[in-house]
């Protein structure tokens, strides 16, 4: 049942930040080809374990990550390299913001 405050097609699925996700979960869950995750693993976007395709795991915070890139390709048209370039620079951000709530921070 939806509710007023989901958008209609919406679909959420709660991922344990720790869950093993292989290559066609990340796909199904992103609804993407393959040669789309494997895009972003070649260009160190995404990190799975795992050292062959087949064998690659990727956990749920990869899984978010992989959400992110996309939606920055599709939304705002930004390159592979670009996403890349991006997302490192808002974990960045992220840390300097965590570092600056942290006690004792100046």
């Amino acid at each position: 049942m939806q509710n007023e405050s989901t958008p209609a097609g919406v679909v959420a699925i709660l991922i344990e930040e720790h869950a093993e996700l292989t290559l066609a979960d990340v796909c199904s869950a992103c609804t993407v080809e393959i040669d789309s995750i494997v895009a972003l693993v070649d260009e160190g976007v995404l990190e799975p374990s795992g050292s062959e395709l087949r064998q690659w795991r990727f956990s749920g915070a990869q899984l978010r990550r992989a959400t992110a890139a996309l939606r920055l390709q599709h939304d705002l048209g930004v390159n592979v390299a670009g996403v890349a370039l991006a997302l490192d620079l808002l974990d960045e951000i992220e840390r300097l913001r965590a570092q600056l709530r942290a006690p004792g921070a100046e």
